[in-house]
């Protein structure tokens, strides 16, 4: 199970790879409402992480915690937003990244906090509090950036993120309040993040199946173009996180917590939304264009991971290489 965890990106990229040359094995995740209740499910395994201890951090360092958030929700919907109109972005292209812009915190990036020596208690409040919000700062941001080009249904997402995303996490920490003791809790808590990863995997494969044609017809240029707006937003992310961090004189640890916080989002909530509100069967069949809105959100989830465990190594390696200066 640790292997998973430890090469999360690997199993992403994997799945991405399988769905792009058998698509039909990730079918299933594309029927009825599949890949909400995956989605569900990685937010359950989060929340049954989260101890009575975690809430109490949050509560000991609102400041903190507060400067994390906000930095969140701006810099990410923002940086969006400037690179559709830097790249020229079409309706579709675009309010996938401003999606994937607006959406909370990723789960792993407190794992990779954990591996860069960052403030991994800072790390677990900044995503805890940014998916406690998520369900009215997500929909109102993408209305709001997004809803002059196309039509944004925020009520709609705001029922959806509040049933697969914040629900999920009560039950789970719930779970947790009550059962948490228990030697079987304990061993089925131990398989939560491999669970999570098995899950994202999925819903990778799942959006690959649903923009074949897309791929196939645009090919390699679609990538490319993609790859470069995913790849400048999640960047980005990082440096003005960091440079945030830098402002208000947060310590060394603290400084990487955020810019990883501020760099990964939950990309598996943001190529949900896109499925289930932009690239809807109806709205293909409408303007084919429409399945574009999840190409930034899958590249986004598998390029995360990848870039969030090369900066922690990075990280790491310079901390490595001080000791024996």
């Amino acid at each position: 199970m640790s292997l998973l965890t430890r090469h999360t990106s690997i199993f992403v990229i994997l799945s991405a790879v399988v769905a792009l040359f058998f698509p039909q094995v990730f079918a299933w995740v594309q029927q009825g409402n599949t890949a909400s209740v995956i989605l569900g499910l990685i937010m359950l395994t989060m929340g049954m992480t989260l101890s009575a201890n975690d809430f109490r951090i949050l509560f000991s360092r609102p400041l903190d915690i507060l400067i994390g958030t906000l930095a969140q929700y701006t810099i990410m919907p923002l940086v969006a937003l400037m690179l559709t109109k830097v790249f020229g972005l079409n309706p579709f292209l675009s309010v996938g990244i401003i999606l994937v812009g607006c959406c909370p915190g990723g789960v792993s990036s407190n794992i990779m906090s954990y591996l860069c020596r960052g403030d991994v208690a800072f790390s677990v409040g900044m995503t805890t509090v940014s998916t406690l919000l998520s369900p009215v700062v997500t929909p109102l941001l993408v209305l709001w950036l997004a809803g002059e080009t196309i039509e944004v249904n925020a009520l709609g997402m705001f029922q959806q993120i509040l049933f697969i995303t914040l629900l999920p996490v009560i039950i789970g920490v719930l779970l947790n309040y009550f059962l948490g003791r228990r030697p079987v809790y304990e061993r089925i808590k131990s398989i939560a993040p491999a669970v999570s990863v098995l899950c994202l995997c999925c819903i990778v494969g799942g959006v690959v199946y649903q923009v074949h044609p897309q791929l196939i017809e645009n090919g390699l240029q679609l990538f490319l173009l993609t790859m470069a707006v995913v790849f400048s937003h999640n960047t980005l992310g990082y440096l003005l996180g960091y440079g945030v961090g830098t402002l208000c004189r947060f310590s060394t640890a603290k400084r990487r917590t955020i810019s990883i916080e501020v760099g990964m989002q939950n990309a598996g909530m943001a190529t949900v939304l896109a499925n289930n509100f932009f690239a809807t069967t109806a709205a293909i069949a409408a303007n084919p264009l429409a399945a574009l809105s999840v190409v930034p959100c899958a590249i986004s989830c598998a390029y995360h991971s990848i870039s969030g465990t090369l900066l922690a190594g990075i990280f790491a390696w310079w901390d490595r290489r001080k000791k024996t200066e």
